[in-house]
C-alpha cells in the first residue's frame, strides 16, 4: 500500500493530477489504476520511470541514418552512406598543430562557462572581420557544437505555449527542441521552386502574441538553397513589427557557398534587429572539425549570461584544448576552404545531374551547403517487390535495402515527399551510389 501511495503522489506532484499519456488527458478518478500499474511496473528487474519530456521527442533522424548504415556495414554489406552532415576532409594540419601545442604547453583546464577567453576575442574579431558585426566577449557563448547553442538559448527562454516559427524543410533537431521545453513549433512550408525559402507574407501570417523566437537555416540544411540581403531585409522589416520576437540565425554553413550566391549575416541585414538577433556560427562544417565540437552564440548580454549559467550546470564548457584549436581556426589560413569549396561544387554538380536524369525525380541547384533534397513526387505510389511505396520514408528503406545507399527521408525534415543527400563524400562514391540509385528507381513499377 505505501509503494502505491508514493507512485501516486509521485504523478500529482509532477503533474498536478492531469496526466498526458499516450497523448491522452486522463483525470484524477483514473490515478489509482496508473498507480497500481506503476507498482507492477517497479516490480520488474530493470524498471526506470524515464520522464514525460521524453514522449515530446524522438531520436535525431540523420544519426539513426547513420548507425543504421554502420551496422549494416559491420555486417558485411557495401553501404554507402550519405546521411551525415560532415565533410570528409581532415581538420587542416595548422589546426591539429595548434591543439598539440596547447597539450604540450598544459593547457588543458577548465575554462569559464562562457568558453575560453581567448577564442571568444577571436569569435569577436571574426564577425568584425566577415560580417561587419561588433561584439564584445561578454556577448560570446561557447558550447558542445552548434546543437548546444540552440539547446542552451531555448532552455533559457521558452516557457511552455511559446511559439516558435521554423521553415520548412529544417534540420531535425530545431523542433524537438522547442518540443522539449513545451515550446510549440511553427511550421511554414517553404516553396520548392524558390529554393524552398518562405516569404515576407508567410512569416507575418504565422506570428502570434505567443511567437517567441524566428529560427533560419542560412544557407539551409536540407536543402542548400540560400538567403539574400534583401530576402533578409524584407523579413526584418515584418519583424520590426513584432518586438517580442527574437531571431535564431543560424549561420553555420556560411563560408561553403557556391556560384554567384553572396552570404549576409541576419543582423548585418537588419542592424535595427541587433538586440534581437543570437547568431549561431561554429567550427564544425568550414573548418572540418566535427569532432571538436565547438559551437558560438552572439547575442544580448543578459541572453548570453542566461545561457552561461544554464550551461554551467550541464557540461560547465566544451573541451580547453577544442576551443585553442578553435583560436588558430579562426584567426589562421582559410586558404582551404577555397579549395574545398570547389570539390563540393563539383560534387552538388554530379548529384544534380544524375538526379534530374531520372524519372519521377527533380531537383534544385543549391547555392550552399553540402546536401540536395530532391523531391520524389513522381515516385509515390509506384511498386517494389509488390509493395507500395507510401512515402518517402518508405522510398529510401528501399534504397537502402535494394540499393545499398543510405540517404535520409523528407518527412524527417518537416517536408515530403523528398529525401536528403549529403555530399559530402567523394567523387567515386557519388558516382555510384547516383548509379545504384537510378538502378533502384528502373526497377519499379
Amino acid at each position: 500500500m505505501r509503494r502505491k501511495i508514493l507512485a501516486l503522489n509521485q504523478f500529482k506532484q509532477q503533474y498536478g493530477g492531469i496526466f498526458l499519456i499516450n497523448g491522452l488527458l486522463i483525470k484524477h478518478k483514473y490515478c489509482n489504476i496508473i498507480a497500481n500499474n506503476i507498482v507492477k511496473q517497479q516490480g520488474k528487474k530493470g524498471y526506470i520511470m524515464l520522464a514525460q519530456r521524453l514522449s515530446y521527442i524522438k531520436p535525431s533522424p540523420t544519426i539513426a541514418v547513420t548507425t543504421k548504415a554502420l551496422e549494416l556495414k559491420r555486417t558485411g554489406k557495401d553501404i554507402i552512406t550519405l546521411g551525415a552532415g560532415e565533410p570528409d576532409f581532415n581538420t587542416p594540419d595548422h589546426i591539429i598543430e595548434a591543439a598539440y601545442k596547447a597539450m604540450k604547453d598544459g593547457k588543458t583546464r577548465y575554462t569559464a562557462s562562457a568558453g575560453l577567453p581567448e577564442f571568444r576575442e577571436a569569435v569577436c574579431e571574426k564577425l568584425q572581420r566577415d560580417n561587419g558585426l561588433t561584439y564584445t566577449p561578454e556577448q560570446i557563448h561557447v558550447g558542445v557544437g552548434g546543437k548546444q547553442i540552440i539547446f542552451n538559448a531555448f532552455l533559457a527562454t521558452i516557457n511552455a505555449g511559446d511559439e516558435v516559427v521554423i521553415p520548412a524543410p529544417y534540420w531535425v533537431s530545431y523542433s524537438d527542441i522547442v518540443s522539449l521545453f513545451q515550446g510549440v513549433p511553427v511550421i511554414i512550408n517553404g516553396d520548392p521552386n524558390n529554393q524552398f525559402k518562405i516569404t515576407a507574407g508567410q512569416l507575418r501570417a504565422a506570428i502570434t502574441p505567443k511567437t517567441k523566437w524566428l529560427v533560419l537555416c542560412n544557407p539551409s540544411n536540407p536543402t542548400g538553397g540560400g538567403y539574400t540581403k534583401e530576402d533578409l531585409q524584407a523579413m526584418g522589416k515584418v519583424l520590426e513589427e513584432f518586438p517580442n520576437v527574437h531571431i535564431l540565425s543560424d549561420e553555420i554553413y556560411e563560408f561553403l557557398v557556391y556560384d554567384d550566391f553572396k552570404f549576409t549575416a541576419f543582423a548585418s541585414a537588419n542592424p535595427q534587429l541587433f538586440d534581437r538577433t543570437l547568431t549561431l556560427n561554429g567550427l564544425s562544417k568550414a573548418y572540418c572539425m566535427t569532432g571538436w565540437r565547438v559551437g558560438y552564440g552572439a547575442g544580448h548580454k543578459k541572453l548570453i549570461s542566461a545561457m552561461n549559467m544554464v550551461q554551467s550546470q550541464s557540461c560547465t564548457h566544451t573541451s580547453t584544448i577544442s576551443q585553442w584549436a578553435g583560436v588558430a581556426a579562426l584567426n589562421g589560413d582559410h586558404s582551404f576552404i577555397a579549395k574545398h569549396n570547389a570539390r563540393f561544387a563539383a560534387r552538388r554538380d554530379i548529384c544534380f545531374d544524375a538526379l534530374n536524369a531520372m524519372p519521377g525525380v527533380s531537383v534544385n541547384k543549391p547555392v550552399g551547403a553540402f546536401y540536395v533534397y530532391p523531391s520524389v513526387a513522381g515516385l509515390m505510389g509506384k511498386r517494389a517487390d509488390g509493395q507500395v511505396i507510401k512515402n518517402d520514408e518508405d522510398l529510401v528503406n528501399y534504397f537502402l535495402t535494394t540499393a545499398n545507399v543510405a540517404v535520409v527521408h523528407g518527412e524527417a525534415f518537416g517536408l515530403s515527399p523528398f529525401f536528403r543527400i549529403s555530399y559530402a563524400t567523394s567523387e567515386e562514391l557519388l558516382h555510384e551510389s547516383m548509379r545504384r540509385i537510378a538502378g533502384a528507381i528502373g526497377a519499379l513499377q
